[in-house]
């Protein structure tokens, strides 16, 4: 919006005409108000065992609080759908029933478990959501490591296979080994942050921010037309400072999502074990790879492509995310230094800025 002109004059006013300067001064003030820019409003909390920031504005009036119990309730609704940490949860319900009957899980799991399927066929198996017990020999659950047998290994990984899980229909599923147990974590964030996106939506909101544990979605820009910047973590266990900044694009939605096996892992007798599992073998990974950024529009495809290709290491993930043509930043820890490498769409995407 364009200043508003201010004109200076000089009026003799008299008591009789006090009406007009007090009108003249009511006119000046709603000009200013009109002008002024809009704030960013901000909400945050606990969520799903971590931290959600939520910035948004708008130009036309909105309804804070009702946004504010949408949010919520959107949280709580999801939390009732995907936990693996509720028993009443649909996906424990799922989980809990050791049969191979069709069950009704309704359509948002459906419709996760068919991009799971897309991508653990592109990574070749290494990602999979059945993949729970691994995770539970492994005391990954915990805060301390056990360390399983080769023997328990080759044991538990029967209960694994993507393909021992059947999509029936738009809303049930099906086991085709009883004990298989489905865990969603390693996309639930990425849906979380997509339905929460679209609760702002549906309040008329179209500027916003929403970050679940670190991922996150923008949409729009910031008051003045100033795009959302957002800054990269430093893969590195003992450092908290930026390796990238973000410029987000002004016209259209993108998510941001990054797994990384620099926070998450235990040492024990001088070797690192990262929390990410090949499903393949059982085994935590080796390879060097540390961090994987993911910057598509979609937050829950995202998620799930981040950690397979972590999963996978650079060079074969580089190959699947060139095939797949996703835009992708690379980070991998060569003895001290950190490594960066993009796929080829990133190298020719144009409609967001790292530096």
């Amino acid at each position: 919006m364009a200043k508003p002109r201010i004109i200076k004059t000089t009026i003799a006013f008299t008591l009789g005409n006090r009406s007009l300067y007090c009108l003249a001064s009511c006119l000046f003030l709603v000009m200013l108000a009109g002008c002024s820019k809009p704030s960013i409003q901000k909400l945050e909390g606990p969520a799903q065992g971590t931290t959600y920031h939520i910035s948004y504005w708008s130009e036309a009036p909105v309804d804070d609080k009702a946004i504010k119990t949408g949010i919520e309730n959107e949280f709580a609704a999801i939390d009732k759908l995907l936990s693996n940490y509720r028993p009443d949860s649909v996906i424990e319900t799922f989980n809990s029933a050791e049969n191979t009957d069709s069950q009704e899980v309704g359509s948002e799991i459906v419709a996760l478990v068919k991009i799971a399927q897309l991508v653990s066929q592109a990574s070749q198996g290494c990602y999979d959501l059945t993949i729970k017990p691994l995770f539970d020999l492994w005391g990954f659950r915990g805060d301390a490591l056990t360390i399983p047998k080769d023997s328990a290994i080759v044991t538990t990984l029967k209960q694994i296979g993507m393909e021992k899980l059947e999509v029936v229909d738009d809303t049930h599923l099906r086991k085709k080994q009883a004990d298989l147990k489905v865990d969603l974590s390693s996309i639930a964030q990425g849906y979380s942050v997509e339905r929460i996106s679209k609760v702002l939506a549906q309040q008329g909101i179209t500027n916003y921010l929403v970050e679940i544990g670190g991922e996150l979605k923008t949409n729009g820009y910031k008051p003045g037309l100033q795009p959302w910047r957002i800054a990269l973590e430093r893969p590195l266990p003992e450092e908290r400072t930026m390796q990238k900044v973000i410029t987000m694009p002004k016209d259209l939605p993108m998510a941001v999502m990054t797994a990384g096996t620099y926070r998450h892992y235990f040492d024990d007798h001088g070797q690192r074990y990262s929390h990410i599992l090949d499903a393949r073998n059982g085994k935590p990974v080796t390879h060097n790879l540390v961090s994987v950024t993911v910057l598509i529009s979609d937050p829950t495809v995202a998620d799930a492509w981040d950690t397979a290709l972590l999963c996978l290491g650079q060079k074969d993930g580089m190959a699947a995310a060139n095939t797949a043509k996703i835009p992708v930043l690379f980070i991998e820890l060569q003895g001290n230094e950190l490594i960066e490498s993009r796929s080829d769409v990133l190298n020719t995407l144009n409609t967001l800025t790292l530096h």
